[in-house]
């Protein structure tokens, strides 16, 4: 099972290192990470995915604790939050294809970023889920490149996370 943390760390040089150290000493493979800034320049945001299918996460979120850099941790509910992931994709559209890879990309509400005579870069963002199923569609006429984020998460409701 897929296991969301959102840690507020004090934005300095090294917070990064010591964080994901801690993640390998202790067996963890960081499925995606995620970090910036926050409202407050101070503060970043690291927001991490584990697998807890080998061990459970509240061992790794003890040792968080105990990081002096280390403001405040939320384990996220994936009922209780909101989970998106930003995708670039470039592709291969020639005159016979460019409208097709068009009205996938309206189909996803996706968006056209950049256009040439060979290629398209495409913007999308979405549920893990959603943006693995663009990817695939997408696949047949050819992806030259691509770039995606790890998962992002915020709590809903009023209170932060």
């Amino acid at each position: 099972m897929k296991h969301t943390l959102s840690v507020l760390v004090e934005n300095k040089p090294g917070v990064l290192t010591r964080v994901a150290g801690l993640f390998a000493r202790r067996g963890f493979n960081i499925d995606s990470l995620v970090v910036a800034e926050t409202e407050s320049p101070e503060v970043s945001r690291m927001t991490i995915t584990v697998d807890e299918q080998d061990q459970p996460v509240e061992q790794v979120t003890k040792q968080l604790h105990k990081l002096i850099n280390v403001i405040k941790i939320t384990s996220l509910d994936p009922t209780e939050s909101v989970e998106r992931e930003l995708l670039l994709i470039k592709v291969k559209a020639d005159a016979e294809t460019r409208s097709e890879i068009m009205q996938i990309v309206e189909i996803f509400r996706a968006k056209i970023v950049d256009v040439s005579h060979e290629v398209l870069i495409i913007e999308m963002t979405g549920t893990r889920e959603k943006v693995s199923a663009f990817m695939e569609l997408l696949e047949q006429f050819g992806v030259v490149e691509l770039v995606r984020t790890g998962r992002l998460a915020m709590g809903r409701g009023k209170r932060p996370t």
